[in-house]
């Protein structure tokens, strides 16, 4: 083995050093500056700690704060770890499990001395403070490498049942790492089994940057047959201001909960008889309609065909399309014969004796393209529907509006030529991008979700499939940092990879909503096919792909999005009438018939209450538009309007407001 190695840096240049170097030797070796920052590297792709010995000819890459993406999971990595020290430091004889990182913090899963019970939210402020108390003692964070037989042991001496049977479980032949809080041989040094990477040490972290947000109860390994523990949430990041900007989205996100929205304005509830499914009331859905009937026209200009296909299809469908074997624990299943008058049910003889409701449009939709005979000439074929479909969501997965059980979708399925796959997903693109915009949403990225593990269809197919998408977004103008293209390895769905399309809310917040897919798997496992101009059947490319998602789903964003301040077309109630004086109620309905009679969705409220009563009453149910109407208004025909979210009134002929409000009400496709 040489005693030297060549270490190729991001620029190109080559540094010889000896075997067993650091990343922190050579940090070090180019400037005090990058010494002092670098808190991790990438050694030919792989994070890893900046004190772990090079071996080999490597690439290295520096990792600094200013490198986010990395800084932060390292970070949260390392929050955890300091939680587990400081709930095992207060409370002596807890058993620590798991503790991983998460999208805006971390969490550590405990299993509570018997003697105590499971740990409450009164307990955050206390491990807080030992945590803060651990990150400025500044502990080295060291790793080193045990065998299983020593781990388990040490494992066994402690009391770490739940590790113990960790360790006892990982792979044969599986390097297994520790990594010590603290040098290994001093009192208060804390361990915990872990792959890494990790900071240098504690003091690296911001005791000012991370809040322990709640505790919940879990399952060892997530299996409510196992042992109960306790699961303490904590959110983590770079510097107190990050953490101060998430609170301020938290507090943002409560305030426009659309569950909580949705009671104020009377839009629709949720109950535990149909879970998982919405009861919209008049003024939701009054929305919905208006949603709809907006999506209806973008597809009617779009050449789409909307159809309307059955809730429940034989299983043996399913089976054929491939969704049952890869779907079933998700779809409701019921027999196909009823019980007889004597309460004796059907003797169901496997799965011939099976319907399902469907999570899905797309085998319906191949068999309406089966009916008759398709020629290359009539393709492509845009076949659209507001598809109600059913999924048998776990209950504790069920958010709001946002995740449920019953849905519809915006829909569609194109079956076209090879030779226009690339044409219509770039007007497919062109579609979508129209839509966010005129809803209000001018951000979105596009992710690329390749092949999973499991799937169906050849490596040539789906190399093929990925490589069109890759070349639609491309011709489309989207493979740009604008959009946040990115891959994504194994997300794809088991037929076909796909395009995702992520939008940016009000707050910040991104959504997968929009989805395309270029799929061969399902025409040919449904035999759909037309004949091509050799007078030959050859298989149309089908395109799986929405615009909204569901309708329930992206109803929720809009409310969260806009904080129930609806744009006017879509608001359940646009205008409300209300009276200063009692005398003013005649005008009062006499202004509200001709706001009827323009098409303005209008309400009155001639009670006998203050006026400012009536404005905070309204501005609570987010109207947009206020018409007040007293004593002078009513002589002279003219209405005091006031506008939600602004200070003051308007004084203006009640004709001239009706044309001010049909013109703010209009649809955004139709201005």
């Amino acid at each position: 083995m040489s005693d030297m190695i060549k270490i190729t840096l991001p620029d190109g240049s080559i540094r010889d050093v000896a075997y067993g170097t650091t990343p922190a030797d050579i940090a070090a070796s180019i400037g005090p500056g990058l010494a002092k920052a670098a808190i991790a590297a990438r050694v030919d792709g792989e994070l890893r700690d900046i004190t772990r010995p090079l071996t080999g000819d490597s690439n290295l890459a520096l990792i600094t704060n200013k490198d986010e993406a990395d800084a932060l999971e390292l970070a949260r990595h390392d929050f955890a770890h300091v939680l587990a020290e400081a709930v095992q430091s207060i409370f002596p004889g807890t058993q620590i499990t798991f503790g991983p990182a998460t999208s805006d913090g971390f969490y550590y899963d405990f299993a509570p001395a018997a003697d105590r019970g499971p740990f409450t939210d009164e307990d955050l402020p206390l491990i807080e403070e030992e945590m803060r108390r651990i990150i400025k003692a500044d502990k080295p964070l060291i790793r080193e490498v045990w065998s299983r037989e020593d781990l388990i042991k040490r494992w066994q001496n402690d009391g770490e049942n739940f590790k113990a049977e960790w360790a006892g479980e990982l792979p044969q032949g599986e390097e297994i790492s520790v990594y010590w809080s603290g040098k290994p041989d001093e009192a208060g040094a804390w361990m915990d089994m872990c792959r890494g990477p990790h900071l240098p040490s504690t003091g690296k972290l911001d005791a000012a940057a991370f809040k322990l947000m709640r505790v919940s109860g879990a399952y060892w390994r997530g299996d409510q047959k196992n042992a109960q523990l306790t699961r303490i949430y904590g959110t983590g990041w770079l510097n107190k201001k990050q953490l101060n900007e998430h609170l301020h989205r938290l507090e943002e996100a409560a305030k426009r909960d659309h569950r909580k929205l949705g009671a104020e304005m009377d839009l629709f509830h949720l109950q535990s008889e149909a879970q998982g499914s919405v009861f919209w009331h008049p003024k939701g859905y009054i929305m919905w309609r208006a949603l709809e009937a907006y999506m209806r026209r973008k597809l009617d200009a779009s050449g789409y065909r909307e159809v309307k296909t059955p809730q429940l299809m034989d299983v043996r469908q399913w089976e054929k399309s491939g969704h049952w074997g890869k779907y079933s624990e998700n779809m409701f299943a019921v027999p196909d014969e009823v019980p007889d008058a004597d309460g004796e049910g059907p003797v169901i003889q496997g799965n011939a004796d099976m319907m399902a409701l469907k999570p899905m449009n797309c085998p319906a939709h191949i068999l309406i393209f089966r009916q008759g005979i398709k020629s290359y000439r009539d393709l492509p074929i845009r076949m659209a529907e507001f598809g109600c479909c059913h999924r048998n969501e776990p209950h504790g997965a069920l958010h709001g509006i946002m995740r449920v059980r019953q849905f519809t979708q915006d829909d569609a399925h194109i079956f076209c030529r090879e030779d226009q796959l690339i044409q219509e997903i770039v007007d497919f693109c062109d579609l979508l991008d129209g839509v966010y915009r005129e809803l209000g949403f001018e951000k979105y990225e596009i992710k690329l979700a390749l092949r999973p593990d499991t799937r169906f269809g050849s490596d040539e197919m789906w190399d093929k499939a990925e490589q069109d998408l890759r070349d639609a977004v491309k011709a489309a103008g989207r493979d740009t940092e604008e959009y946040g293209w990115e891959e994504l390895p194994n997300e794809g769905a088991f037929y076909a990879p796909k395009l995702e399309f992520h939008l940016t809310d009000a707050i910040g917040r991104t959504w997968q909503c929009g989805t395309i897919q270029a799929d061969t798997v399902l025409p040919e496992r449904l035999d759909a096919s037309y004949v091509g101009e050799d007078g030959e059947r050859h298989r149309p490319i089908m395109l799986h792909r929405a615009v909204l998602g569901t309708f329930e789903r992206f109803l929720g964003i809009m409310i969260e999005h806009y904080a129930g301040k609806m744009p006017v077309w879509l608001a359940p109630v646009q205008a409300v009438v209300a009276t200063i004086v009692t005398d003013a109620n005649a005008a009062a309905e006499a202004a509200i018939k001709k706001l009827q009679s323009a098409g303005i969705r209008v309400e009155g409220d001639l009670r006998n209450e203050k006026i400012n009563y009536k404005v905070r009453e309204h501005s609570l149910k987010k109207v947009p538009y206020l018409l007040v109407i007293g004593n002078r208004e009513a002589e002279e025909g003219t209405v005091a309007i006031r506008t939600l979210g602004e200070q003051g009134q308007k004084i203006m002929p009640l004709d001239e407001a009706i044309s001010m409000l049909q013109k703010v009400s209009t649809p955004p496709d139709l201005v």
